[in-house]
Formats: structure tokens, sequence, C-alpha cells
């Protein structure tokens, strides 16, 4: 199975990837962070993917996922809450607005099946390879 991360490349998103990936959660402002993407696990067995996507302190509500033209997209988007007036944050590093991870779907997965379940911090994917039908050897017989 081919699953590939798709989004465009710019100069920023380049900038991005080298250098907010690599430092430290304290390093970077909390803008960088907004932008920074889910970590993903993505384990093969005989009957199909697993896929596991780092999104601890979501709600399973805001989660989007599609498929379109053999591309899974799963997208979060977070409403912006209201301020609280009892208590001024003075740091707020864990916080994803919004997030967009896209990859490209094998031609042996069944797109029909496919199955989330969000437990623990961890959206689970599980994509279904199809079923490949065997060839037996057949002997014919001459008439």
């Amino acid at each position: 199975m081919t699953l590939v991360k798709h989004y465009p490349k710019t100069i920023n998103s380049l900038f991005d990837e080298l250098f907010y990936n690599n430092f430290p959660s304290n390093c970077c402002t909390n803008e960088a962070a907004n932008y920074l993407m889910p970590a993903v696990n993505i384990h093969e067995i005989n009957e199909g993917f697993h896929v596991e996507l780092n999104a601890p302190g979501l709600n399973k509500e805001d989660f989007k996922i599609n498929i379109d033209n053999n591309i899974l997209t799963v997208a979060f988007e977070k409403n912006e809450e209201t301020e609280n007036k009892t208590y001024k944050t003075i740091r707020r590093e864990f916080s994803y607005k919004s997030f967009k991870r896209s990859f490209t779907l094998d031609e042996n997965v069944n797109a029909d099946n496919i199955q989330a379940k969000y437990d623990n911090g961890i959206l689970k994917l599980f994509l279904p390879k199809k079923e490949v039908v065997k060839m037996i050897p057949k002997q014919i017989t001459i008439q």
C-alpha cells in the first residue's frame, strides 16, 4: 500500500517542516504549533492496514474523513472557543485549530469498508484489503 503525505510544498511549508517539527514543543510559538501535523503510525497486517493518528484532547465530532479519487483525507477543524472571563491563559502550547492529512490509497484497499474509531487520543483507521481471487490450476480434458 502506498500511503503518501499530500500537501502543496511551498518555501514556508518546507521551512516549517525542516525546523519547527524538529524543535522541542516548548520552542515553538503558539502560531507555529497550530500548523504542525499530528504524527501517524501505519501498520500492515494480512487483512489490511492500521493507521493511527496522534490527536489527544480532541473531539471525534470535529474530525472529517473523506475519500476522493483514491485519496484518503483526515481533517480536523475546531471552532474558536470563547475566552473564559474567570481566568487568563498565560501560555497555551497544546492546541490544534485545524489540520489536514492526506494519503494515497493502494489499489488493494477496500475503500467501502474503512472503519474509524477515536480512542484515548488516537484516531484509529482500519483499511481492509480487497479479497484476492486466487486462480486455481485446472486441468482441461481434450474431447
